[in-house]
C-alpha cells in the first residue's frame, strides 16, 4: 500500500472549493424553488430548472448557476448566473459565450447582481448587448418575482 501526501499550503484556495457565498446560494435556491413549483407541481411552465448542472453531460462544459431544460427536445433554453458587482462583467461574458456558441443552442440568459439587485438579459442574436431586464420572453415570466 502506498501513502501519498499533499502539501495543501501550495494549493490555491479556489482549487479547494467552490466560491458560493450564502447570498449567492440563497438567490439560486429562491429561483429554483419558485420555478420548480411551476414546473413540478403547477405544471405551468415546460422547462425544468436545474441548479449547478453542466450544459453538456457528455463532456466538460459550462455549468451555469441555474439552467432551464426542455425535456421534450433535450435542450437547455435558458441559463442564469448569480453574481456580485465584482463578478458582473465576467458573468455577462460567460452568458454571452454560452448563448452565441452554436453548439449549445441556448436562447436566453440572465445575470443577477445580488449586491445591487440588478438583472441583465441577453438573447441569442442581441449582438453582444445585454439589456436591463428580468423578464423571460421564453417563460413569459418576470424572474425577479421569485426574489
Amino acid at each position: 500500500m502506498y501513502t501519498i501526501k499533499y502539501d495543501l499550503s501550495m494549493v490555491h484556495k479556489d482549487e479547494m472549493g467552490v466560491n458560493a457565498p450564502m447570498d449567492h446560494q440563497r438567490i439560486i435556491s429562491k429561483l429554483n424553488a419558485g420555478l420548480g413549483k411551476l414546473f413540478y407541481y403547477d405544471k405551468t411552465i415546460s422547462l425544468e430548472p436545474l441548479p449547478e448542472t453542466m450544459i453538456d453531460p457528455d463532456r466538460t462544459s459550462p455549468t451555469p448557476d441555474l439552467l432551464l431544460y426542455d425535456n421534450q427536445i433535450d435542450r437547455v433554453l435558458i441559463v442564469i448566473e448569480i453574481c456580485h458587482t465584482i463578478g458582473l462583467k465576467r458573468d455577462l461574458q460567460k452568458i454571452y459565450s454560452m448563448i452565441e456558441n452554436d453548439q449549445y443552442d441556448i436562447l436566453e440568459g440572465f445575470v443577477f447582481n445580488y449586491k445591487t439587485a440588478e438583472w441583465f438579459r441577453y438573447r441569442k442574436g442581441d449582438g453582444g448587448l445585454a439589456e436591463s431586464s428580468s423578464f423571460s420572453e421564453i417563460l413569459q415570466l418576470d424572474l425577479n418575482s421569485f426574489l
